[in-house]
């Protein structure tokens, strides 16, 4: 059981750093930062893990009430706390669509094609990664201050489709972009992310039950069972 308590910290840990990961590649299709306190508090939770488990260890070695006590009165802690992420996380699942569509024709409309660009950057970054171009579709660039200023009649390059070779972006060749719009795509990403957030608190919240319940059993034991509390009395004089 308590391996299982190591190895669920190492997770939750894994799953907070990938959502603050990938949420710096998309930070700028998100004004609202307060989406990333799920992640924030399952690392937390994560860490806190890892020292449950050493208690829970030593109070198990030591047979000691207090500490079976205190163990089982943490784990009670976590699995509250896994429960409000998930309250949360269902929360900014929901507010997702609105933050994008607030945020992306912002982003979108302060592309400059260069890479010192952050905006730029980003919009590039998740055109290649996500494969599309466009808030809606690639004729959205039409109403970017970068096309009007390009005069060249074309979005950019990070809009092509890979297979095709010496793609320029062009819009007379429009079965060379990718035809889908990004703003679906991130939404659709972010809410995958807020699902693995959700989904690993559930999951572990009933790792904390467990955890919870054998430790009541043993507190339990210990306490009413007086030939027990002889056997470990006997134990200790030894």
């Amino acid at each position: 059981m308590l391996l299982l308590q190591q190895a669920a910290a190492g997770i939750l840990c894994y799953i907070g750093a990938y959502v603050f990961i990938t949420y710096d590649d998309y930070d700028h299709f998100f004004e609202d930062v307060y989406t990333l306190i799920p992640a924030v508090i399952i690392i937390a939770v994560g860490t806190l893990l890892f020292i449950i488990g050493l208690i829970g260890c030593c109070a198990t070695i030591r047979e000691s009430s207090c500490g079976l006590a205190t163990f089982a009165a943490i784990l009670l802690l976590v699995f509250l706390t896994e429960c409000v992420v998930v309250v949360l996380g269902y929360t900014y699942r929901a507010k997702v669509e609105d933050e994008v569509n607030h945020s992306i024709q912002k982003v979108y409309s302060e592309y400059n094609g260069t890479n010192s660009d952050a905006p730029s950057r980003a919009i590039d970054y998740v055109q290649r990664q996500l494969h599309c171009c466009g808030i809606h579709n690639y004729s959205d660039w039409r109403n970017t201050r970068w096309f009007g200023e390009s005069k060249n009649n074309s979005v950019p390059v990070s809009c092509c489709q890979p297979s095709i070779g010496n793609c320029t972006g062009v819009l007379t060749r429009p079965s060379e972009l990718y035809q889908e719009g990004c703003e679906a795509l991130v939404v659709k990403k972010f809410k995958e992310i807020m699902m693995y957030v959700i989904w690993a608190a559930l999951t572990f919240a009933s790792v904390q039950m467990l955890g919870m319940l054998c430790a009541c059993v043993v507190l339990c034991r210990r306490t009413h069972d007086p030939a027990y509390e002889l056997l470990v009395t006997t134990n200790s004089y030894a």
